[in-house]
């Protein structure tokens, strides 16, 4: 077996790839091949934590666009991270994969709650972490979050799993003509409008501690694994 390039990785998992196919929730098919993917991963000895969003359920900002309050919508969507959560340690479960649910917000009954040194026992034990509920704080993104937790969890890299194989000058959806970024630098990723991959703060976090993004298709089998052995695929900033 492949020896990983990093130690630890803080991978953040988009609510849009979690619903899978479909339009809304939670695809049980998408959650049994990411567990099949992270258990594959884990041989390699990289140690692996987890910040999942949940805008495949609620996302905070649509609904303070409909007149909620911004607050309250922050925190629903707060909540459905932990909807996520719950339903991914389930699956690794599953597979034999040890887990363990952290949450910014206290919920002792279903999750730990978030213990920066708690969280590293489990990942030197072997445990993935699974970090829900952002910060705990309105007005974050969850993009932000997981660029907070990776630097306090001491991570080597910060991967971003999309329905896409990196960043473009447009969105490669909508727009056939749209060129890849092979590579970026943390500054380019900031300045460039048309990039829309996580936000300017979670960049920015990143960029004062050197600590390198990859965005990467997640729906392909196999991706996972190649990024983590330092193979060239998706987009790179640092």
């Amino acid at each position: 077996m492949a020896t990983s390039k990093y130690k630890r990785i803080l991978l953040k998992i988009s609510g849009e790839i979690i619903k899978g196919k479909r339009k809304y929730g939670i695809d049980p098919d998408f959650l049994d091949f990411l567990a099949d993917e992270i258990k594959d991963v884990l041989k390699t000895g990289v140690q692996i934590a987890i910040v999942p969003g949940g805008g495949n359920i609620f996302r905070g900002l649509s609904g303070s666009k409909k007149g909620m309050d911004r607050a309250t919508a922050d925190y629903m969507g707060m909540l459905a991270t932990v909807f996520n959560s719950l339903a991914l340690k389930d699956a690794l479960e599953k597979k034999g994969v040890k887990s363990r649910v952290q949450t910014s917000i206290t919920m002792k009954e279903i999750a730990e709650p978030y213990i920066r040194g708690k969280a590293l026992r489990h990942l030197e034990k072997g445990r993935t972490v699974i970090l829900g509920s952002g910060t705990g704080l309105p007005f974050i993104t969850t993009d932000t979050a997981a660029a907070i937790r990776g630097l306090e969890l001491k991570c080597q890299a910060i991967f971003k799993a999309t329905k896409v194989d990196g960043i473009y000058t447009d969105d490669p959806i909508k727009n056939s003509k749209a060129k890849k970024f092979k590579k970026l630098s943390f500054s380019e990723a900031i300045k460039n409008d048309k990039i829309s991959i996580m936000d300017d703060s979670a960049i920015s976090l990143c960029r004062e501690s050197n600590v390198q993004i990859i965005v990467f298709n997640m729906n392909k089998k196999g991706n996972l694994k190649k990024a983590i052995l330092g193979q060239k695929l998706g987009t790179i900033i640092n």
